[in-house]
């Protein structure tokens, strides 16, 4: 029966080949696509990626709405959109709608 030390030198060299076999595996695997990519000039909306973005490339910022609400005390505003604010919570918002 092998000892612990033999079977964990066993084990540690098992772990190294998957690591090997994988990476190895793996770089086929990105070949291969890629020539089938440029073959058939397949896209990411094709392939079924949605809002790929290019390394480096900026995320495309939104204007903010405008508000539709406003509190007459404070002066503060809420578009209507996400969680509605706890001055407005439980009353009549046409009362503080933005004309």
């Amino acid at each position: 029966m092998p000892t612990y030390k033999q079977l964990t030198a066993q084990l540690e060299k098992l772990q190294a080949e998957v690591v090997a076999a994988r990476e190895k595996e793996v770089a086929d695997a990105i070949v291969e696509i890629k020539q089938k990519i440029a073959e058939y000039g397949l896209t990411a909306e094709e392939l079924g990626f949605r809002n790929v973005r290019v390394k480096g490339a900026a995320a495309i910022k939104r204007a903010p709405l405008p508000p539709k609400y406003r509190n007459p005390k404070t002066g503060e505003t809420w578009s209507g959109r996400g969680r509605a604010p706890a001055w407005l919570t439980g009353r009549n918002k046409e009362r503080f709608l933005i004309e």
